[in-house]
Parts: structure tokens; sequence; C-alpha cells
């Protein structure tokens, strides 16, 4: 890696790959975003929030907290999305939060406050039944037999610098 490439990912640059995501019957979502050439991995946890939608949204919209891992560093960073489709799902960051519920607006504003991290996600495969059990058994073998639906697709996320993080703010850490 060259020292403008390294300079670019340090300052949160964008981050393109591909996320395998299993969409779990319960709201809840379990995945991993990969960047190549670097084999880059981030994992991904979601979990719907229970709020009341905005009139203006379709049956298929829900609000997920969205958490990135860093396996190296074991830090996490929590991303406030939306999702829309139902089993092909398609994410990325709320931009406005009128309708919804005062602490969930609390919580939208308060990420903003931090530096912003964007996702954009598209489902290009969806994987069911047999093939999304054979997915979830070699890629994700702790969700096997749960039913999941697994999207397959490019993943974009700008704006988040694990390591710029630990040196201005304390970060989660799982343990």
């Amino acid at each position: 890696m060259d020292e403008e490439e390294s300079r670019s990912e340090k300052e949160g640059a964008v981050r393109k790959g591909v996320a395998s995501i299993a969409l779990l019957p319960c709201g809840s979502l379990s995945g991993h975003f990969i960047q190549l050439p670097h084999s880059l991995c981030f994992g991904l946890h979601g979990t719907e929030l229970a709020c009341e939608r905005e009139c203006s949204r379709g049956e298929d919209y829900r609000l997920i907290k969205l958490t990135i891992t860093d396996y190296t560093s074991k830090a996490e960073r929590d991303v406030l999305v939306e999702c829309r489709g139902h089993d092909a799902a398609r994410f990325r960051n709320i931009e406005h939060a009128h309708g919804w519920e005062k602490d969930v607006v609390g919580m939208i504003e308060q990420e903003h406050g931090k530096s912003k991290i964007s996702i954009s996600f598209e489902c290009e495969t969806l994987k069911a039944d047999k093939a999304a059990e054979d997915h979830i058994r070699q890629f994700m073998p702790k969700l096997a037999g749960m039913d999941a639906v697994v999207n397959v697709g490019r993943m974009s996320i700008a704006g988040l610098d694990f390591e710029a993080e630990v040196e201005n703010e304390p970060i989660n850490r799982s343990m």
C-alpha cells in the first residue's frame, strides 16, 4: 500500500466491498463486510428498533441500530440506518428524523454530533431455504438452523476510522 492510500484510509475514506448479511426472523441481522484486495473484514450486527413508523413510510420500512465491529481491535461503532425491502434489503443512513419518537430523534442527533458514518447497501443476490442455509453453514455457522435469508451485495462505508477514534474518544469494546 502506498502512502497516499494509507493516508486516505486513515482519514475515513470510502470503503467499498461486499457484504453478506443474514436477516433473522426476529428482525435482527448478522453478517460481514469484506473489502478486497486487503481482505479488510468488519462484523455487522443489527437490531430493529421498536418505534412508531412515520406515516409516510411504507410497510417495508424499518429502523436498525447497526453495529460495525473491527475484528482486529474489537472496537465497535453504532450507526442508525433505515432498511427498506422485506427479504431483499437496502440500507442507508437516515437523513431526516421527522415523525419519529423523541428518543429515536435524540439518538440520531447524538450520532450526528460525532463523526458521521455513511452506509449504503443494496442486495444483489437473495438466498433463501437451502441456498441460504448452505451459505450460513459455510460463512456464519453460529446462525445455522435459524431460518434466516441471506442478502449478498455491494456495500460502501464512509467516515469510519477506528484508529482515529481510539486516539480521540472512547469507543465500545466487546469483551
